[in-house]
């Protein structure tokens, strides 16, 4: 259909409108997006982008992704004026407050329609080339010839800060090198950021850096809604390389004092507003104002959309019946089915097994991809250390977008930045391993993707000191307690092949939060002195009893990761009443029946020592006052590991003389 600008000209001044009385209600938020890319939004919600608000779902939608979060109200608008039911006239009216789905910056599982939890710069960037991929992985997967179910594409709209983020450059570095053409980011160019005008903190050349790295280009002028489509319609068309669209926009246009300049950027031009309404013709006396045209123009869109969606459900539908192998595991995948019987699937380990918990789970691994068809696994430049290749497939590339085995390269935020887009979309089982000391690498991805709720895995090996002659660079002895420190996300810290085994299955069963698999680089030796069943089931548990007292308690030990086996060897010099329990997941043991968590630490027995080789402070928690905790407080040092653990006092004589100095 032709561009209806006198339509979408009105229903950008009109989306203007909302944005300035919303941050003026709550006298707060960010006004210099939504007013500057009004007219983008026009001809993306208005006229261009395959989307279905009554199905918000839509498996062949167009992804929309505001990586620039804090123009929250630019995505509200839009998503109200198209007909989303999520964001009423009165969520509208209730932005920022309390409950609403409205929040401050666009949160995914609180609203459909937004399609990424966005707002840290950059991420929605990433974000949306994990989706680029997901569609591509999906289309070589399930499109057949006859019924091209997967033929979308993934829009982003991001500003000048997600530009100069550097998980956005890592991402878009990925994107360029595997030829992602089903991705499409805008770039408003208003040459302002928060603090001043952006010439004084950039000066590349944007086109000129995107097409060194794979993109083709495109520049225009933002408030042009021809030229914007034009541009829009040549990156649909385009295959080969993602597309950029640089964008000139003005920011804060419709507030004549602050329009272009860095006041704009916040509600500061929220005081200029009645000013402003009556300028673009908005009635003076009715705030949150949208007219009967536009409400009507909208109306005529949605017969459109609803058209089309009919058109590929019918499709779909013939997909499914013609493709019935291919259909079950579509839905298996959309409803993260996993097997009830996924830890059984993997075969134990031989009880005088000696491997690093890294190459336990290298076998672990396997079965779970064989069990979990949809489950990919990626690595930063790192699968010959971190061992988490699916040996079944091979690596995803623009000729074998089908491949399972992702390699990020040398970007630990962008890998998990992706992920996290992968998980967005619902369709595969993401998961990324790099060096834990990495882990802060890419923390901010980590965060959103536990504050999301996303079954995001992360397989990330040499968790301590134990890494020996890489030095203290490499020795993560914080990391694993700050992860700890993180709502939603479940660390798992195995002590042997068993534990491993059991941390696998947990990790790719669970649906509500991310887990993160810390593993050893050094060999460590099968626990077989534990029943199997014992180990792997107290692992979903978060704790168990390893070793159990045979006289009347007098001690508790406690330990996780490699360094369990020195708690068991301590408990045979401390005699028959000393106990020891296995903690490879605090989440999961904080988590349990106020009973069980006594049954395995009696509050009557206060004699309770800890070692992990990490910093101390989060033990505390479990050994009280009375306890006593082994740890390092302090970074490592280059030397061979188990010089370095003796050195720094981890081991079993240590436990010993700790509980020995208890009264």
């Amino acid at each position: 259909m032709p561009l209806d600008t006198n339509a979408l000209s009105r229903a950008a001044n009109e989306a203007r409108g909302l944005a300035m009385d919303a941050v003026h209600a709550c006298s707060s938020g960010h006004l210099g997006l939504p007013l500057g890319c009004a007219e983008i939004g026009a001809v993306l919600f208005g006229h261009s982008l395959r989307q279905q608000p009554q199905h918000p779902k839509w498996l062949n939608r167009d992804r929309f992704v505001l990586s620039a979060g804090h123009g929250s109200m630019f995505l509200y608008s839009w998503l109200h004026l198209s007909g989303y039911a999520s964001v009423s006239i009165d969520d509208v009216k209730k932005f920022r407050a309390l409950g609403a789905s409205t929040p401050g910056h666009p949160e995914w599982h609180e609203t459909p329609g937004v399609e990424a939890t966005t707002g840290p710069l950059g991420q929605g960037v990433a974000n949306s080339v994990g989706y680029a991929v997901s569609q591509k992985m999906a289309a070589a997967k399930f499109n057949t010839a006859e019924h091209p179910i997967f033929d979308n594409h993934i829009v982003c709209l991001a500003g000048d800060g997600c530009m100069q983020e550097g998980v956005a450059m890592e991402a878009v570095a990925f994107a360029g090198h595997f030829k992602l053409d089903n991705l499409i980011l805008i770039y408003d160019a208003n040459e302002v950021t928060l603090d001043a005008m952006a010439d004084a903190t950039q000066s590349e050349d944007a086109g000129k850096r995107f097409e060194a790295i794979g993109w083709e280009v495109q520049s225009v002028d933002g408030h042009d809604m021809p030229s914007f489509l034009a541009a829009y319609e040549k990156a649909k068309a385009a295959t080969g390389k993602p597309q950029l669209i640089i964008a000139r926009t003005e920011i804060g246009r419709g507030i004549a004092e602050v329009a272009g300049t860095a006041k704009a950027h916040g509600e500061g031009g929220a005081k200029f507003i009645d000013a402003a309404r009556k300028g673009l013709g908005l009635p003076e006396a009715e705030h949150f104002f949208v007219s009967p045209e536009t409400r009507a123009y909208f109306k005529e869109r949605a017969k459109g959309l609803g058209a089309a969606y009919d058109e590929w459900s019918a499709m779909y539908s013939a997909w499914q019946k013609a493709n019935p192998a291919l259909s079950k595991e579509l839905d298996a995948a959309l409803k993260q089915e996993v097997p009830a019987d996924l830890l059984s699937r993997i075969p134990e380990f031989p009880a005088d097994a000696k491997l690093a918990t890294r190459k336990a789970g290298s076998d672990v691994l396997q079965p779970i991809a064989e069990a979990l068809p949809n489950l990919i696994s990626g690595s930063a430049d790192l699968h010959g250390s971190t061992l988490n290749y699916i040996a079944s497939s091979k690596d995803f590339t623009p000729g074998n977008w089908s491949g399972r085995n992702i390699r990020f390269g040398i970007r630990e935020h962008g890998m998990c930045g992706i992920l996290n887009g992968i998980a967005y979309d619902g369709i595969f089982r993401a998961s990324g391993a790099t060096f834990l000391v990495f882990a802060d690498y890419c923390r901010g991805s980590i965060r959103l993707a536990a504050l999301s709720g996303l079954p995001t895995v992360y397989i990330f090996t040499h968790d301590s000191v134990g890494v020996g002659e890489d030095g203290p660079t490499h020795q993560p002895v914080e990391t694993v307690s700050a992860l700890r420190l993180l709502p939603n996300l479940d660390v798992i810290r195995p002590a042997d092949p068993e534990e491993t085994a059991a941390a696998f299955a947990a990790a790719f069963s669970r649906n509500d939060g991310p887990t993160l698999l810390a593993l050893s680089r050094q060999v460590l030796p099968n626990l077989s002195q534990i029943p199997v069943e014992t180990r792997r089931q107290g692992v979903l548990k978060g704790a168990y009893i390893a070793v159990k007292e045979t006289a009347p308690l007098e001690l508790v030990l406690l330990s996780t990761g490699s360094e369990l086996q020195h708690a068991v060897a301590a408990a045979k010099q401390l005699g028959a009443g000393t106990r020891v329990v296995s903690v490879p997941s605090f989440r999961r043991f904080d988590a349990q029946p106020q009973a069980y968590k006594d049954e395995l630490l009696p509050p009557t027995c206060t004699k309770r020592v800890a070692i992990e080789a990490g910093v101390s402070a989060l033990w505390w928690k479990y050994v009280g006052l009375n306890g006593a905790v082994i740890g390092i407080d302090r970074f490592g040092l280059s030397a061979p590991g188990n010089q370095v653990m003796e050195k720094l006092g981890i081991t079993a004589g240590a436990v010993v003389n700790a509980a020995h100095s208890l009264r």
